[in-house]
């Protein structure tokens, strides 16, 4: 049973000292909390069943908060243990954002003291003051939220009072000098510093990501994204606490090869072409297709059944479709367009396309069938549109990195198959929905505890088993609910803040259900496109051309971002993609011509 949230008179909130400001500080007092500005990770506190992480946003000052997140019967408490002076009044303080935050101190020796408050959306101080008994040379601080409650924040804690180490205590280390940073691979940049004297540790970071914490005076930060500029600072840290960051250094990885289906333009254009059936949109022959789309996706080839595995592909019917070509002008056509360096694909799935391969038997079939589509057609690879219920997680499946639901190893098992057979030159692609990737931020399958849905995050252990194989992401920025960004904000689509916020979680990366432990690694900016609906008509969360613009600026040349902060520029980003070839021409083809005017096309 949960347990009943507390009642507070405004008589209790007084004694506590419930956001009443504490005694003016005397030119002795410093402020004993090692990294309470969690500058330095976690590093002086600990968190009841690793309920706490560091995030860079949103934050009270500095570069970094606390966040942490109650889950069962813990109510995610953080604490550190402080050394004070017998007989002598401190001052707590902390600014928390979140339903129900408190801030405390135990082991005063005399009375111990708590707050409390509810802010969730905005920061607000809390502060308290205890005096320490006769004998008393240690107290907790800490702060938690309460049960049931979603995740709460904290920065700039202190304890400030009398410092039991007098004038000779302990001082903070100084800044850094000689900060060096250097590229040693397309995702790789090492660090070089000057040693500071009386440092036990450095902490390393890196625009926004979360520290690095390090022992020498140099480090290798890796898992970063090709041809990306990347800034970073270095604090010194020692029994004081963290002391000040260094002056920046910046580095920019070189461009990166690897993924699958060489070939592509700088910049492409992706659209998928309704090759099997009419919708309002209208039917385009194969031939007519302008030569402004670099790849184009056949829509769709589906499974006999749900669970067969057996896909099958045709072109739309006479009946449906009385402009359609026949078979031998559509592979013709084809190989017209791959003659003109475009590269032609079969997408499995769609809306009413749901692949589960729940079996080894229908992984098998998958790939034999998918393999005769391709060789049919002279094709250059596979668009995955799993949709709907196609992936889901097991109970017990929380470990992105190494999955064990069947539908989702057989799948993994299957297109490396394919790829194993087409060899470098297959080209492979994948249009997940918000709801199977970037909500994989906040929840990841069921949840350890059972009661989520199951398809939450479901895409993220495919495109993370296959990110070397991987030619392109184009992750479906519309049909979809708000999601939350790395700024801990949510997102809703129809402008550029949408795309900018969910493009910026791919080429960051970001940690899966808020563990820090299991973070999905960014993907390359040449392996992303945005994925947006060509009209009105096509899809919830249409973008005005403008809006287009404006994303892409933000993107690749860090202007137009509104209020959002990204976390690096990528020049490289590979593109678009849209939901339809079909229907950008029924919308004057102003999708496409946007395109091509941005990008010189």
């Amino acid at each position: 049973m949960r347990r009943a949230l507390p009642l507070l008179t405004a008589a209790a909130l007084a004694v506590a000292g419930f956001l009443a400001a504490g005694p003016p500080v005397a030119a002795a007092d410093a402020d004993l909390v090692r990294n309470g500005g969690f500058e330095a990770g976690l590093d002086g506190w600990s968190c009841s069943g690793g309920s706490g992480a560091v995030v860079s946003a949103p934050v009270h000052g500095g570069g970094s908060a606390l966040r942490a997140t109650p889950a069962g019967q813990d109510n995610a408490r953080c604490s550190q243990t402080v050394t004070v002076a017998p007989d002598s009044t401190y001052t707590l303080g902390a600014w928390v954002q979140g339903a129900y935050v408190y801030l405390g101190a135990s082991g005063t020796g005399t009375t111990d003291v708590s707050t409390w408050t509810q802010t969730p959306g905005a920061w607000k101080q809390l502060t308290t003051t205890f005096r320490t008994g006769p004998s008393t040379t240690s107290v907790t601080v800490w702060t938690h939220g309460w049960y049931g409650q979603s995740a709460h924040l904290t920065d700039d804690l202190t304890l400030v009072g009398p410092d039991p180490g007098g004038p000779g205590g302990p001082q903070l280390p100084a800044a850094p000098t000689g900060l060096s940073a250097s590229a040693t691979s397309s995702t790789s940049v090492a660090l070089t510093w000057s040693a500071v004297p009386g440092a036990t540790s450095y902490t390393v970071h890196r625009d926004g990501a979360a520290p690095l914490s390090v022992t020498s005076a140099s480090a290798t930060v890796t898992g970063l994204t090709a041809a990306t500029t990347y800034t970073f600072r270095v604090g010194a840290v020692n029994a004081a606490g963290a002391g000040p960051q260094s002056a920046p250094a910046s580095a920019t990885t070189p461009g990166g090869g690897g993924g699958g289906g060489g070939g592509l333009p700088a910049h492409a254009l992706v659209g998928y072409l309704h090759t099997s059936f009419a919708n309002g949109s209208g039917y385009v022959r194969m031939a007519d297709v302008p030569a402004s789309w670099d790849v184009i996706n056949l829509a769709f080839g589906e499974p006999t059944s749900v669970t067969s595995g057996d896909i099958r592909f045709r072109l739309c019917p006479v009946a449906e479709c009385p402009n359609v070509e026949s078979e031998a002008e559509f592979k013709a056509a084809v190989k017209a367009k791959q003659a003109a360096g475009k590269k032609v694909l079969i997408s499995i799935g769609g809306q009413n396309g749901q692949v589960q391969l729940a079996s080894t038997a229908a992984r098998d079939t998958f790939v034999s069938s998918v393999s005769k589509i391709i060789d049919e057609y002279g094709l250059d690879g596979l668009d995955i549109d799993f949709e709907g219920h196609s992936l889901s997680l097991a109970t017990g499946d929380t470990d992105f990195r190494a999955p064990t639901t069947p539908v989702v190893v057989n799948l993994i098992s299957a297109v490396k198959t394919l790829k194993a057979k087409y060899g470098p030159g297959f080209v492979l692609t994948m249009a997940p929905e918000t709801f199977f990737v970037q909500l994989g931020y906040q929840y990841y399958g069921s949840g350890p505890w059972g009661g989520q849905d199951p398809r939450a995050g479901a895409y993220l252990p495919v495109i993370h088993a296959l990110r070397d194989d991987l030619t392109l992401l184009h992750v479906q920025d519309y049909n979809s609910g708000s999601i939350m960004g790395l700024d801990n904000q949510y997102h809703s689509m129809g402008g550029a803040d949408f795309h900018i916020a969910m493009t910026d979680m791919l080429l960051t990366g970001f940690p899966v259900a808020g563990n820090t432990a299991r973070v999905f690694p960014a993907l390359r900016p040449d392996q992303v496109a945005i994925g947006l609906p060509a009209t009105t008509d096509a899809g919830n969360g249409h973008t005005s051309p403008a809006e287009v613009t404006k994303a892409l600026n933000c993107l690749t040349k860090k202007t137009d971002c509104g209020s959002y902060s990204t976390h690096g520029t990528w020049p490289a980003l590979r593109g678009l993609m849209t939901w339809s070839i079909n229907w950008d021409r029924f919308g004057g083809w102003g999708f496409s011509r946007n395109f091509d005017a941005y990008f010189g096309g």
